[in-house]
């Protein structure tokens, strides 16, 4: 500022001096552009650098996992893959769940998501955790979660009419007995869903054509019905 201050005063206009016109040609002249865009140009690189470095360490090297998850968005709703005994995914004995994922506590995860439609975005609040979904990719994380409940996941990323109604769950559970017994529940088809424990605890929010919700009423035909 002081410098600023200094050129208006130095070079104020003055009765008798006619101004100089400058054409920038001459190598005296040059090099008070040519020398702070070689200073811009090397903080950028050095920015870049440490740029890629910190992506990498935070996005690319994942520490050892102790187990995996797929999770899938689309129109509204999250689609969960768990792994079975064998502890890979895409085998026989895999777990599907909607809108209800289930981990054990203290475990570091790997998760991969996918997108069958458009953008979305997996966000859990209580994990800080954020990622965009995006379609014909596989993006790869971790988490390792360290207190036991039930948390909202969302999508953090506007995918249409029904974008504020794609909600889900995230369980931790305290052990690995209490997430085998729910693992065994879902296979036997007497699950009970946390997500829809935790959605009738409050009204959801619904499309302005729906003036009510039916708490027996389905998830998906509740949805259904604001189109």
């Amino acid at each position: 500022m002081a410098t600023l201050f200094y050129f208006l005063l130095r070079f104020r206009r003055r009765e008798g001096t006619k101004a100089q016109y400058i054409t920038g040609e001459k190598h005296s002249e040059k090099v008070w552009t040519h020398y702070p865009h070689y200073g811009v140009i090397a903080f950028d690189v050095f920015l870049i650098g440490f740029v890629i470095v910190v992506w990498v360490n935070v996005k690319q090297t994942l520490p050892a996992n102790e187990d995996t998850i797929r999770a899938i968005g689309q129109q509204w709703s999250w689609s969960f893959v768990h792994t079975g005994e064998d502890g890979k995914l895409d085998t026989e004995d895999d777990v599907n769940t909607v809108n209800d994922l289930h981990v054990i506590k203290d475990k570091t995860y790997h998760f991969e998501l996918q997108s069958r439609d458009v953008l979305h975005n997996f966000a859990v609040p209580a994990f800080r955790l954020r990622q965009d979904t995006i379609p014909g990719r596989t993006i790869k994380g971790w988490f390792k979660p360290t207190e036991s409940g039930t948390f909202d996941l969302q999508c953090a990323e506007i995918c249409g009419r029904g974008h504020t109604m794609m909600m889900a769950a995230i369980t931790v559970h305290p052990d690995q007995q209490s997430y085998d017994e729910t693992m065994d529940a879902i296979r036997s088809g007497s699950y009970e869903s946390h997500f829809e424990k935790k959605r009738q605890l409050g009204p959801v929010p619904l499309p302005f054509t729906v003036s009510k919700t039916d708490k027996s009423t389905p998830y998906a035909i509740e949805l259904a019905k604001s189109f």
